[in-house]
């Protein structure tokens, strides 16, 4: 039976079993589409990225002595829509049999039910094989249960799959060291430079121009770091476990102008693309640190093993639970715009022309950036969720919607109603203080409420709890903060609420 085998553009996973075997009547199909370059407006990078990476791995499979067909994204024959490509390749090749792995996002797992549902042939479709967990594993663990907490699940992951445990009982005696994990970082030890595989992407970038594709961001053609093959993904992985684990844990949470990545594995992108596999990153750091405990402590890496096992696996068990009416939520009624300043990386807010820069240059910026500056500010000045889900899919390297919408609709910008948070994630400028260097150089004044050199945090936080006090109150992680609210002097509270509207109506100002 001659089969077509589909490979998405997140589905680069050379060990799925799909690969461990050539057959003359399979034929594998890959395709750079405007379809997915244009559904939301993407980061030059994360083209690029995902491009390179795709055609690398066909050229991979076809050395391995599989038959593949790659449409690039400026081939004249490429109709640069899914169903198009599939009729093409069923047709040409006379197929009888179209396959494909599970999709990891909403749309993309609908719109292949729809193809096949019209298809003359028969069709199947496969697991993915990366995630520790299927798509329903947490709906069904937490069946019955109002609040889905994290850490409950990831206990019963590590207990489950036996990760960093002593037979019964967790490595370190304790489940979670997270309390460990906050140290602000002050030049203690020195931070390595990331690895970089600086490969020339000049021709990338001339197809992606070439097209009409429409990008924003930043990008050294000459040098692109990011891994684009499982080799450079493996190379990424061992620098991590060499040169970056053994400080990771302490300063997951901190954040300093004069250091884009502290350390952080950048690791994301190799695994939301599949290059490299959950279980291989946990079991591959596992090993190390077994290797160097004299070295490494165990806060270190619980604090990333807590990351993929619990965080990501929880993140995707959410999506797929609650999709797709998960897309649609904005509880707390915010409607207002994104500023220009998110393209453009022009405010006088240091935390935020560092967080932003940083990620226009960088299509990167890690998971405190992300939640405590970027996604606290747009929760404070109540942009709508739509705005932030579309400029978070947009313009980080890593970002799926399966992983990004979860953390950005649900921890971020609590527009799921606590599904994810049981709090929103909102902080004055004293958070951003006390785990940076960012306000000691800053426009604004960390210290101040009023006047015109007062941190817009400071009257923004305390504006957002007074305008969706309502919806709060119930909400006993808020008390403390509602109680500080209310002893607040009228006149007081008074000008906050004006200066934080005009920060709100103006922006682009600040």
């Amino acid at each position: 039976m001659k089969k077509l085998r589909l490979i998405l553009g997140d589905q680069l996973d050379l060990q799925h079993s799909w690969f461990q075997e050539t057959d003359e009547n399979t034929i594998y199909v890959m395709a750079e589409m405007r379809q997915e370059t244009d559904y939301v407006k993407h980061h030059i990078q994360k083209v690029v990225a995902f491009f390179l990476s795709m055609r690398n791995f066909y050229t991979t499979i076809k050395n391995l002595g599989h038959q593949a067909i790659y449409f690039q994204i400026t081939y004249g024959t490429n109709p640069q829509d899914l169903e198009k490509i599939i009729a093409l390749c069923i047709e040409k090749y006379k197929i009888e049999k179209f396959e494909y792995q599970f999709p990891d996002e909403y749309r993309l797992d609908e719109q292949l039910k729809k193809i096949c549902s019209k298809l003359k042939i028969a069709s199947e479709a496969f697991d993915s094989e990366h995630f520790y967990t299927t798509r329903n594993e947490l709906s069904t663990f937490f069946e019955g249960k109002k609040l889905l907490l994290m850490e409950n699940f990831y206990r019963n992951m590590r207990k489950k799959h036996h990760v960093l445990m002593d037979g019964s009982t967790p490595v370190g005696n304790q489940w979670n060291f997270d309390a460990n994990n906050r140290k602000k970082y002050k030049g203690e030890v020195p931070v390595p430079s990331e690895k970089n595989f600086h490969t020339n992407v000049s021709e990338v970038v001339a197809q992606i121009k070439e097209a009409g594709i429409t990008t924003f961001g930043n990008i050294d053609t000459k040098d692109f770091s990011w891994p684009t093959s499982r080799e450079q993904s493996l190379a990424i992985l061992d620098y991590f476990c060499k040169n970056l684990l053994k400080h990771f844990g302490d300063y997951e949470d901190a954040m300093h102008t004069d250091e884009k990545f502290l350390f952080h594995s950048r690791l994301s992108f190799a695994m939301n693309s599949k290059m490299l596999s959950p279980r291989e990153v946990i079991e591959t750091v596992i090993a190390f640190y077994h290797d160097n405990e004299t070295e490494i402590s165990i806060s270190q890496v619980e604090g990333f093993v807590r990351q993929i096992l619990g965080w990501r696996e929880y993140i995707r068990g959410i999506y797929w639970k609650e999709m797709p009416n998960y897309a649609q939520l904005n509880v707390l009624k915010n409607t207002n715009k994104l500023p220009d300043f998110f393209w453009t990386g022009k405010t006088k807010m240091n935390c935020m022309s560092h967080a932003i820069n940083q990620s226009l240059d960088e299509a990167y910026a890690h998971h405190i950036q992300r939640l405590m500056i970027i996604g606290n500010f747009t929760l404070l000045t109540q942009i709508h969720p739509d705005e932030v889900d579309a400029w978070y899919l947009g313009v980080y390297i890593d970002a799926i919607e399966w992983v990004e919408m979860p953390n950005t609709r649900g921890m971020s910008q609590y527009a799921d109603g606590g599904i994810i948070a049981t709090k929103p994630y909102v902080s004055s400028g004293s958070y951003i203080n006390k785990m940076s260097n960012n306000c000691a150089k800053c426009h604004y004044k960390v210290k101040e409420k009023f006047g015109e050199n007062a941190c817009p945090f400071n009257t923004l936080y305390w504006n957002f709890l007074d305008e969706k006090k309502e919806y709060f109150k119930g909400n006993q992680r808020m008390g403390m903060m509602l109680n500080l609210l209310n002893k607040i002097n009228p006149e007081e509270l008074y000008k906050i609420k004006v200066k934080a509207n005009e920060i709100i109506a103006n922006m682009d100002a600040y």
